[in-house]
């Protein structure tokens, strides 16, 4: 029996020859069955049929997966950058929109409104995570942040020493911290669907006291980095997941609200 963990990838060349392992049986496990170059379907060549696929919003019905509150955050491109923005190319266009420094105004916003929360901030830019790691006094996980570096941030994180880590792309996947239930995203790779599941999952270990997962992802309005978000949000959404559009301007005036836990019906029947 060969076991492939996040069978996503196996259709990379990298990971695609040790579908070569002669073996009788087969499983693939995914919570995130996507790729941008559409070489998803390779998995059944590679592995087998699909035997069980759940919606994430059944698990959080059945308790697996926290309750989450997803909210795409919109902020003003400055005067100033206009005109780089428009005589760039795209992927220089996007880098723009990405870095663009109001984000790190409503980022401030946030950080206080959820300053009794475990939240981990995400960004694809390493400027921008040392921008924001100086700005805000954070403690950063980079990729080469050495590994008893890391064990002592998330050590500090678990028990509640450090309430909020920066962290780069290697939060997508190699992060362990089932108390974290805020993550705002500034920036990621392009419109990467299986990156922005990866990300919400990382604050979806359900917690005892049913605390609501909070997942921003704060864009550039009318640029290629709301473009991008948009196509980042099609595998959520197919899940059953909304998004919640809110200006930037009402997180820096105090006009947003932070969604609760729902509340039980009252008038429903309380069992003896």
């Amino acid at each position: 029996l060969i076991v492939y963990d996040e069978v996503h990838l196996l259709p990379a060349p990298v990971f695609r020859a040790t579908a070569e392992i002669q073996s009788r049986r087969r499983l693939g496990l995914t919570a995130t069955l996507v790729r941008e170059d559409g070489h998803e379907e390779d998995v059944f060549s590679l592995v087998g049929p699909k035997r069980y696929d759940v919606p994430w919003r059944e698990l959080e019905k059945q308790g697996w997966i926290a309750t989450a509150d997803c909210t795409e955050v919109r902020v003003e491109l400055p005067g100033s950058q206009r005109m780089p923005y428009a005589l760039a190319g795209q992927r220089d266009q996007y880098r723009i929109a990405a870095e663009n420094p109001q984000k790190m105004d409503v980022l401030e916003s946030l950080l206080k409104l959820h300053e009794k929360d475990r939240t981990l901030v995400i960004a694809q830019y390493l400027d921008q995570l040392h921008e924001l790691a100086t700005r805000f006094n954070l403690p950063l996980i980079e990729g080469k942040t050495p590994s008893k570096k890391r064990d002592e941030l998330y050590t500090k994180f678990r028990s509640g020493e450090i309430t909020t880590l920066a962290v780069s792309k290697v939060g997508n996947f190699a992060v362990d911290l089932p108390d974290a239930n805020v993550m705002v995203q500034l920036s990621g790779t392009f419109g990467s669907r299986q990156e922005e599941a990866q990300r919400l999952g990382r604050i979806l270990r359900p917690k005892e006291d049913g605390t609501l997962a909070h997942f921003y992802t704060i864009v550039t309005r009318e640029t290629r980095d709301q473009e991008f978000g948009a196509n980042r949000q099609l595998f959520l959404v197919e899940q059953g997941y909304r998004y919640r559009i809110v200006d930037g301007s009402e997180i820096l005036a105090g006009e947003f609200e932070v969604a609760m836990p729902a509340q039980p019906d009252a008038t429903q029947e309380v069992a003896p």
